[in-house]
């Protein structure tokens, strides 16, 4: 029935298949045009139509694009671009509920009362149409469809709590852009659509959205003119739109046309407002679900039948007046301006003197201002093209390369590129006309190539500014609950399905911190779902890893090469340290028992092996009484005690009990007790880490650099640091323990009391200049006096043979430099002058250089410029040390006696009389048990008990 009928009106709402049923019909016969309201959806119905028919009977004709394959049958157009004259069977204009718009409303006019399919004529529309298309075209015949799904309103809803497969719609591009970027940040990204984009551009962005990669569409009322997409919920951000000439707010039927696309096929829809739109009225929402609206009763109209004879005839046919009621004159278009513009320019006008010329700045008039940018400057344009085509017949090639060769840059921003896409289309308009340019298919092979290259790269732009594609990446799969895929490069980046989600530190997953809100939760909850398999897979390699790639910090961390997996906490025993693993409660209890058991086993083997003098004395069974409780408090000291804090344990402990301890390497010096196995640089370190954790530090103590004698003493140390880094504070500087029971040793043999010179051995233990020296001597109790002198200088004879070399050398010897002239054997070095340094031996120059000739003259040079100063220190017991006065006493040692001599008397342990210099009193116990130190001789009637040689004599005295 409907084959009979010429002329056919489909209306109704949205989603009721109106324009599926176009296309069916069209291909029902042999030859089809039909006319759509968007280049965009123009291009959907061609790729259609294609894919059913194939591209050599189809042909795509818009304002910028022109495909017709020679056996074209299939023709789709947009609605200005519908050629006239070709008769198909089959013809049919999509949206005529257009002709009421105010700027192109007079095109879709033309069409409802001229355009004709020679068999079947076919408008789609809105069903407030019907009576004036009754009207116009009385034998029209009606055809109503409804709509397959409801649609309902939903009231006001902000953007954060917008529902998944929601299209947000607004009528600015500024507008569109800040509500995408909204959705970016709290909803992973949204596809954007909007009417400037070029065909390319756009179905890249549905695709986005399509494919499922986004689950947001930010749009302008583009989508409301038959675009096909799975929407749920339409929301407006805004009521009102710029019509070209002021902001009006938009009518119900125009609501209707976009909230229309929500719901799809059977599925229902939803509809409302957001951002800082008010909500709709209740009478308009209820007339947009009841699809019940005001019926057009006027359409906008122009003239068709124009006259070339003048521009002025051209201008009046343009301007003449409707003789119908149901048609108003339509306000004044972009081309009729455009021509009034150049009529009044004597040039154009002197051009124009036939009904060709007319008709050619008529037809160069109709280039749609795509650019935008004002009046004028369209205008300007579009003289120069009439003014070549009018010259020479054609646009010149060169000056059509420039203008389409500058635009063909793809770098800059959204912005940059939009314009270079809205220049372009006025070239790739002008390579669609027939005979303006020379070689056609060239250029408009060339235009299309520059608008794909910009709309490639503004599709990108626009992704990266509002689309995280890992994001919604990697929602859609979880939605889909599909196993997600991993993968950790050897840096310990992640990556899922693809995408970088972070880092995998050890067993703690560290999210891309470029990324906040709804995009961090999310990327957690992926990343952490798809390294499931990575956490087991990691604990099994830590736990059969040897324990050389595991180590810890001075900060009491453990890492596993690079990575940090963990960290020690204080336990009931110093020794005895807990481990607290770091493992992602996401990677299971079973992950984390057996990282932790691991990082256990490391450290109390690390333990075992570099305290293992101490724990093998804190397992001795044979210690016992005094013995074993002095062991405990070593144990308890990690291996070093400060002697001034154990003093009454010491004094209590005898002969055997030390004999015991020193079995284990316990060292009882003479400021500190310590095993000097546990002053290597490893047990340091760990003894520091163990120390400070039982101290319950925030900030642990770094050990000093492994083969120092002394480092800075250093301000704001805890208590205590310097004894468990096997060092002594002492003035400026601290000092290794052992090396200061080495300097103990060598002042014993020194006069405190008269006071003593340093010597060359002191300086070289101590790695000190004499200046550092003396503060350090004074930091131990001395007080050091400086002083200068003049240095002496000791001249050897003048050889008696001028062949013989002569050396001079420098010595220093009590702090007095003598400077002799010796004669050396020919076969030895030339002259050599060699000078002591801070105060050390001197070295000859020659073999005979230890003894001086007897004949040796000495002599000063009293000449002022020839005397040289020496400083020089001299240090007396200081009298008090820790706020402890020490014991009166006598100068220690003789100047003449031998260091064998004076340590022989220092183990008899006899101490002089201050008048008479016999021993008398109590001895000195040379083992520190008083905390001051004083470098007196011990008493000579009782042995050094802490002397093992002094004790096995005393056993041997006993036996005796």
């Amino acid at each position: 029935m409907v084959g009979e009928r010429q002329i056919t009106a489909v209306l109704g709402p949205t989603n009721t298949g109106k324009t599926h049923y176009a296309i069916e019909r069209m291909l029902s016969y042999q030859t089809g045009m039909i006319g759509l309201p968007l280049r965009l959806l123009a291009r959907e119905v061609y790729d259609r139509i294609v894919t059913a028919r194939g591209p050599s009977v189809v042909a795509l004709v818009t304002g910028e694009e022109r495909i017709v394959p020679p056996r074209a049958k299939y023709w789709v157009c947009t609605v200005e671009a519908m050629p006239e004259g070709i008769g198909p069977d089959f013809l049919a204009v999509d949206e005529v509920q257009l002709c009421a718009d105010p700027e192109r409303g007079h095109v879709f006019t033309d069409r409802l009362l001229r355009a004709r399919g020679t068999q079947e004529t076919l408008f789609l529309g809105s069903d407030t149409m019907r009576a004036v298309i009754s009207e116009l075209v009385p034998e029209v015949y009606f055809i109503r469809r409804e709509r397959m799904s409801e649609l309902t309103y939903s009231g006001a809803r902000k953007i954060s709590r917008m529902p998944a497969r929601s299209a947000i719609v607004g009528f600015s591009v500024d507008n569109v852009y800040a509500v995408a970027e909204l959705i970016r940040r709290q909803k992973g990204g949204a596809a954007v659509v909007m009417g400037a984009l070029s065909p390319r551009t756009r179905n890249a962005q549905v695709e986005l959205y399509q494919n499922g990669d986004v689950d947001f569409l930010v749009a302008t009322d583009a989508i409301g003119m038959g675009l096909n997409l799975d929407i749920d919920h339409v929301a407006f951000s805004a009521l009102s739109k710029f019509d070209g000439r002021r902001m009006r707010p938009l009518a119900p039927n125009e609501l209707a046309q976009i909230a229309g696309r929500a719901g799809r096929g059977m599925n229902h829809g939803t509809f409302g407002v957001t951002g800082e739109a008010h909500p709709l009225d209740g009478a308009v929402a209820d007339a947009i679900m009841a699809h019940r609206f005001t019926p057009i009763r006027k359409l906008n109209w122009r003239n068709s039948r124009l006259e070339f004879g003048s521009i002025d005839t051209l201008i009046g046919s343009l301007d003449a007046a409707p003789d119908a009621s149901l048609l108003i004159k339509a306000r004044e278009a972009d081309d009729l301006l455009a021509l009034k513009t150049l009529a009044a320019q004597a040039e154009i006008r002197a051009r124009t003197n036939d009904v060709s010329s007319v008709k050619l700045l008529w037809d160069v008039c109709r280039i749609p201002d795509f650019r935008g940018i004002s009046h004028a400057e369209h205008t300007n344009l579009l003289q120069g093209i009439f003014e070549f085509l009018h010259e020479s017949g054609q646009v010149p090639n060169d000056w059509m390369a420039r203008q389409v060769y500058r635009l063909d840059r793809i770098e800059g921003d959204i912005d940059a590129l939009s314009k270079r896409l809205a220049f372009i289309r006025t070239w790739t308009y002008v390579a669609q006309r027939k005979g303006w340019i020379d070689d056609e298919k060239h250029w408009r092979d060339e235009t299309r190539a520059v608008e794909d290259r910009l709309s490639d790269a503004l599709h990108e732009r626009l992704t990266q500014r509002f689309v995280d594609r890992r994001t919604s990446v990697l929602l859609r799969r979880l939605k889909q609950k599909e196993a997600l895929l991993a993968e950790v490069n050897d840096k310990g980046e992640v990556t899922v399905e693809g995408e970088f989600v972070g880092r995998l530190e050890g067993f703690r997953f560290s999210a891309d911190k470029s990324d906040s809100g709804r995009e961090a939760k999310t990327l957690q909850q992926a990343a952490l779902q798809a390294l499931a398999p990575q956490f087991h897979l990691r604990a099994d390699r830590i736990y059969n890893a040897p324990d050389t790639e595991i180590d810890f910090t001075e900060q009491g961390g453990l890492m596993w090469g690079e990575h940090a997996v963990g960290k020690l906490v204080a336990g009931a025993d110093p020794l005895k340290p807990i481990v607290e693993a770091f493992v992602d409660d996401e990677a299971g209890t079973e992950v984390a028992q057996k990282v932790q058991r691991r990082l256990q086993h490391f450290i109390d083997r690390k333990i075992a092996a570099l305290f293992e003098p101490l724990l093998s004395l804190s397992r001795d069974e044979e210690l016992i009484g005094l013995a074993r409780g002095f062991a405990f408090r070593m144990t308890e000291g990690l291996g070093i005690l400060p002697r001034g804090e154990v003093a009454d344990d010491v004094k209590q402990l005898d002969q055997d009990a030390r004999g015991l301890l020193r079995k284990h390497g316990i060292r009882f010096g003479q400021f500190t007790i310590f095993m000097p196995l546990l002053l290597k640089p490893a047990p340091t370190r760990l003894r520091l880490v163990l120390w400070s954790l039982s101290c319950g530090l925030q900030e642990f103590p770094e050990a000093p650099p492994p083969g120092l004698v002394t480092v800075p003493s250093g301000d704001g140390l805890p208590r205590g640091y310097h004894a468990m880094a096997g060092y002594r504070a002492a003035g400026d500087r601290a000092i290794r323990i052992d090396m200061l029971e080495r300097l103990a040793d060598m002042l014993r043999a020194e006069d405190s009391r008269g006071g003593f010179e340093a010597t060359a051995d002191m300086l070289s233990i101590t790695g000190m200049t004499l200046d550092q020296f003396a503060n350090l001597m004074g930091g131990l109790g001395y007080k050091p006096e400086k002083g200068e002198r003049e240095k002496v200088k000791l001249t050897a004879p003048a050889a008696t043979d001028s062949s013989e070399p002569v050396v001079e050398v420098e010595l220093a010897k009590d702090n007095v430099v003598e400077k002799e002239s010796l004669k050396a054997n020919a076969a030895e070095a030339p002259s050599v002058n060699v000078a002591a340094q801070d105060q050390t031996e001197v070295v000859s120059a020659s073999a005979d250089a230890n003894e001086f000739p007897e004949s040796a003259d000495v002599s000063t040079d009293t000449e002022a410029s020839e005397k040289e100063v020496e400083v020089f220190y001299k240090f007396t017991w200081g009298g008090r040390q820790n706020n402890r006065a020490p014991r009166r006493g006598t100068p220690q040692g003789r100047r003449d006696q031998s260091a064998g001599e004076q340590r022989k008397k220092d183990n008899k342990g006899g101490k002089p009389s201050a008048k008479t210099g016999k021993p008398k009193g109590k001895g000195f116990r040379r083992d520190g048990g008083n905390k001051n130190f004083e470098a007196r001789p011990p008493k000579q009637d009782k042995i050094d008990p802490d002397n093992p040689f002094a004790a096995a004599l005393m056993g041997l005295t006993k036996k005796d």
